[in-house]
């Protein structure tokens, strides 16, 4: 009698497709998982099959504001992984559709299925916090965990690490401007975490490793004021800018005005979030609710951003980092 192959489990991954996606997806695939990535539009999921085998990686349609899409999404799963949040609005794309009762749309078709449940949130996830993304991140938890009281929740500090968002677009600013703005004198203090780093802990999470119904916070292995954070990327890419302090009002203004664009440099919203540091907890500490306690030792930025950041260098100081 031919013996039954069991299959690899399912694991779906919602905003599977952006840039801790993509870490997620390769952290998994080196486990054997079988994944489906769903994505607004799965064309941009395309560049991820090379990551595992043939058929392993799979991507489908699939939109949080269309219940039904994500119904269809996690048939057959044995994990559900929520990893969309937005920073700014845009048309549809509200804080509280996508963050919020988003998250409770992921959360009800897990449940539907009988899967495990892991929602990505943020430092910053307050009912009380005067921005809308923070209070929406927080209100996407309490759905998450109304409907599913075993779940896991991650809340990272700022993500780095290749193509993020963070680190490459100062660089960016810093190659065309003589100057890089330091809004609310740039004191604000964060706790960069390496996106693999983010990855691994959630993939630890998919292998059951993770204490479910609990609220974990994520950061690095030190605390950076938003000045630090430039002083050392600058110090990366060879140049030297001035810091332009920006009283919060003046902000306030910049973010009104900025926000209305597309794709906007700074809001409104993002002015509030900088009001209030982001980094670890110290209850997260003291209940050993961190990156540390999940057996993971976070990476420093100064072992990773040198071997991305090599792009920006001022000319004549280009040189490529070893091992690359």
């Amino acid at each position: 009698m031919t013996p039954v192959t069991q299959m690899p489990p399912l694991i779906t991954i919602i905003g599977g497709s952006g840039f801790v996606g993509r870490h997620v997806v390769r952290a998994l695939a080196k486990r054997g998982y079988r994944i489906r990535v769903v994505a607004r539009n799965p064309n941009t999921a395309h560049h991820l099959q090379p990551l595992g085998n043939v058929g392993q990686i799979v991507s489908v349609r699939g939109n949080l504001r269309d219940r039904a899409s994500i119904d269809r999404a996690v048939q057959g799963a044995d994990c559900v992984v929520n990893l969309v949040g937005i920073l700014h609005e845009g048309g549809r794309q509200t804080f509280h559709a996508v963050q919020a009762f988003g998250a409770r749309v992921a959360a009800e078709a897990a449940q539907a299925v009988g899967a495990r449940f892991i929602q990505i949130s943020a430092i910053g996830a307050d009912p009380d916090s005067s921005s809308s993304y923070g209070r929406t991140k927080a209100e996407g938890e309490a759905a998450v965990f109304e409907t599913l009281p075993d779940a896991t929740v991650f809340r990272p500090s700022i993500v780095f690490g290749p193509e993020d968002g963070f680190f490459n677009r100062f660089a960016a600013m810093a190659r065309l401007s003589p100057a890089l703005p330091m809004i609310g004198g740039g004191h604000t203090m964060f706790q960069p975490v390496y996106v693999a780093d983010v990855a691994e802990a959630i993939a630890r999470a998919v292998d059951g490793k993770v204490e479910g119904g609990k609220i974990y916070e994520l950061g690095g292995p030190s605390k950076r004021s938003f000045r630090d954070c430039m002083d050392y990327m600058l110090e990366v890419i060879g140049r030297k800018r001035l810091f332009v302090p920006i009283p919060w009002s003046v902000a306030e203004i910049q973010g009104s005005i900025l926000g209305s664009l597309p794709k906007p440099l700074l809001t409104r919203d993002q002015v509030e979030m900088l009001k209030t540091d982001n980094v670890v907890s110290s209850e997260a500490e003291n209940e050993g609710r961190t990156i540390q306690s999940l057996g993971i030792e976070p990476q420093a930025m100064e072992a990773i951003l040198p071997t991305y950041l090599w792009t920006y260098r001022a000319a004549g100081q280009f040189t490529r980092p070893q091992g690359m």
